[in-house]
């Protein structure tokens, strides 16, 4: 008998450190691209919601300064990390060129990159059973530079509208021909960019596409189970399509499938898109998910800063985020409703430079807001799940459509919603955040949504533009928008002013919206972090 109880003993032991053992390796190493908010703290404040361990190194590696360094710093804190972990969702570009802004500037040489590329081999042949998710970007080709961006080569600013235009005509022959016309303006425009800032822009991006297909040969040898390749600001003839063509001609005799390997526009949602994918995956599950657009264009909606219709790219985050498409509402798990113009244009008004007149929101609801309304209220109905990609406008939200979702109390109602920055970005977090939502208790969901409101239809839809109008008539006028030299202060504390009174007229009193507060951690007006009051 007292066998038979030692025995017992020792198996409720041994199952007990398995278990320990298991839930030791159930933490989430992440490295996002950037330091900005919504890439960084916003999609790690939303995994932590879900009650999953999320891990990140250390915040000042994250940002612009000392970028040089980070890569080195980078690799070791992963490299420590990562024996504990299940899985880890890493930005190549943190880890290659020190985050994606300094990949677009970098002096790294081809040989340093491509000794980074060779850890991920390193990091794998350490730590065999954690799930590597790898996303990285192909470099992207703005239509224009703006002075003072620090997202660019300075000389992009005089050069850039030229240099994408170039490029264009480069992607269009090699795709049909060009006209008499074309070519003669394709060789007045290779003339017009000095020859030394079109090396520079095109050797910089040789090295980005010749690391990036090193990963796609290490993704098809399994040292990374899943990569991500985005097209960051894009447009359907330039650059960035142009290496997107030839890297899915690399990627196509390996004969990697959509569940190991994608190409697709965007790079800001992927950091939480994957990490919607890790969570499934350790939980066992695969949410069903069924789309809805407004009418109209509505799938077929080419949005700005893509060279896709906003249903592909849809359909390929929903597989990133380890889920199915589902045709019949009764089926899915979560519903993601679109809001997109009838006509499939996106609109630029909150992304207008600063200027003299006045901001006011467009409150009037076009025919295709009724019956995007509608369309939520048909879901409710129904007892569904659903968010909402709010994509009408370039970064921020469309007041119209806000305003009439405000009347009706339907705002927390959802499970998500997104309308930050481009479409994609919309839409992956959207989708993500509604996925991550059955994981999250009702107050945390409502979390979640304030935030989003405060962020994409209070700040980005509004109050920028109300502040960047204040801006224009101080000394150094709309290049302070862009960059601050001194105006930080003044900024913030306008920011600040403007969200808690929009805060208290829009949203309900949770105690964490007591002295809410506005920051520019970029010095520019371009992102803002929203921090919670003390009583959060």
């Amino acid at each position: 008998m007292y066998k038979k109880f030692f025995l017992l003993l020792v198996a409720i032991i041994f199952f007990m450190s398995m278990n320990t053992a298991n839930a030791a390796r159930t933490k989430i190493l992440f490295i996002p691209h950037d330091d900005r908010p919504v890439s960084c703290l916003q999609t790690a404040e939303i995994v932590k919601e879900t009650g999953a361990e999320i891990v990140m190194p250390p915040i000042e590696l994250l940002g612009l300064k000392g970028s040089n360094e980070h890569p080195d710093q980078l690799w070791k804190w992963f490299e420590e990390n990562a024996k504990s972990a299940r899985a880890a969702v890493i930005a190549s570009d943190s880890l290659l060129y020190g985050g994606l802004i300094p990949s677009r500037k970098h002096e790294f040489s081809q040989e340093k990159i491509s000794a980074f590329v060779e850890n991920f081999k390193n990091i794998r042949e350490k730590n065999p059973e954690m799930k590597l998710y790898v996303f990285a970007s192909l470099m992207r080709t703005p239509m224009q530079g703006t002075k003072g961006d620090i997202e660019k080569p300075e000389y992009y600013a005089e050069y850039g509208a030229n240099i994408h235009q170039y490029t264009a005509l480069i992607d269009k022959q090699e795709i049909s021909r060009l006209t008499k016309d074309e070519k003669n303006y394709l060789d007045y425009l290779k003339n017009s960019i000095p020859q030394n800032f079109l090396n520079d822009w095109m050797q910089r991006r040789a090295k980005n596409f010749s690391a990036t297909k090193k990963m796609v040969d290490f993704t098809s040898a399994g040292i990374i189970d899943y990569l991500i390749v985005g097209r960051d600001d894009n447009a359907p003839l330039c650059q960035t399509h142009k290496e997107n063509r030839q890297l899915l001609e690399y990627a196509a005799k390996k004969n990697l499938p959509k569940e190991k390997f994608q190409s697709l526009a965007g790079i800001d949602e992927f950091n939480l898109l994957l990490l919607t994918r890790a969570i499934n995956e350790i939980n066992g599950k695969i949410p069903a998910v069924n789309v809805q657009f407004n009418k109209g264009k509505g799938g077929k909606t080419v949005p700005a800063f893509s060279d896709e219709p906003i249903a592909t790219s849809i359909e390929d985050e929903i597989i990133i985020a380890g889920g199915t498409m589902v045709k019949n509402p009764k089926d899915a798990d979560f519903i993601l409703l679109v809001n997109t113009d009838i006509n499939g244009e996106t609109f630029w008004t909150h992304n207008a430079p600063p200027s003299d007149k006045i901001f006011v929101p467009n409150l009037k609801p076009a025919d295709s807001t009724n019956n995007f309304v509608n369309l939520v209220e048909k879901n409710l109905k129904s007892g569904y799940k659903i968010g909402i990609a709010d994509i009408n406008y370039c970064n921020g939200s469309d007041n119209a459509l806000m305003k009439i979702l405000h009347d009706k109390n339907l705002l927390f109602q959802f499970q998500s919603y997104a309308g930050w920055n481009t479409a994609t970005n919309s839409s992956g977090f959207a989708l993500s955040t509604g996925i991550l939502a059955s994981y999250m208790n009702g107050d945390s969901k409502n979390k979640l949504l304030v935030r989003r409101y405060l962020d994409d239809w209070a700040y980005q839809a509004n109050i920028r533009s109300i502040v960047g109008h204040d801006l224009y008539y101080m000394p150094r006028g709309a290049v302070a928008y862009y960059q601050f030299d001194g105006e930080r202060n003044y900024v913030e504390g306008r920011e600040t002013e403007l969200l808690q009174e929009w805060a208290e007229k829009n949203l309900p009193p949770y105690k964490y919206l007591r002295g809410l507060k506005v920051l520019n951690p970029w010095n520019r007006m371009f992102e803002v972090q929203i921090e919670f009051g003390a009583d959060e």
